[in-house]
């Protein structure tokens, strides 16, 4: 079984040539290099080809896949989940500079609770920015960070008393 992640959900469909909407909390299609991405279709993750897509705005993109060319076809997969592969995902070198939503589909560690869980999502439309983890709600701030181990996909925080208990 392939290691993903969730990056979005299909929204609607797009015109009449297949092409879908996507909610996008992670762009990695765009800086990796995979012509696929996973839609969960009955509880199943099952990988699509993309023919072509593009942004429309700052967290919506417009998918094409492969074998889909009517707005019918697409219509049965919106609602759809969309997944990306962990191993597919680039590593950051020190030159890069990523977002907060990069961390999306990493586990969050707390030096005193432990493992918390995987940031399912990254809300950054506002003026803080917070992590989703299960039913958690944690600030994405330098200030709780200690450290952050990229080849194990991990932050280990350290949350104020009572910050987990909200």
């Amino acid at each position: 079984m392939i290691d993903t992640y969730k990056i979005g959900t299909l929204t609607r469909t797009h015109g009449i040539s297949g092409e879908l909407s996507m909610n996008f909390t992670d762009d990695v299609w765009d800086r990796a290099d995979a012509d696929y991405v996973f839609l969960e279709v009955d509880g199943i993750q099952v990988p699509f080809f993309l023919e072509e897509w593009r942004f429309r705005s700052d967290s919506v993109a417009l998918l094409k896949f492969q074998d889909i060319d009517t707005a019918e076809d697409a219509l049965e997969y919106v609602g759809a989940d969309v997944y990306f592969p962990h191993d597919l995902t680039p590593e950051p070198s020190e030159d890069d500079e990523y977002t907060w939503r990069h961390f999306t589909g990493w586990q969050v560690v707390d030096a005193v609770a432990g493992a918390i869980g995987e940031i399912e999502h990254v809300e950054d439309s506002t003026a803080n920015t917070i992590f989703f983890v299960g039913d958690k709600l944690i600030p994405a701030t330098e200030d709780f960070i200690e450290r952050i181990d990229a080849k194990e996909r991990t932050i280990y925080m350290i949350l104020p008393e009572g910050l987990l208990d909200l």
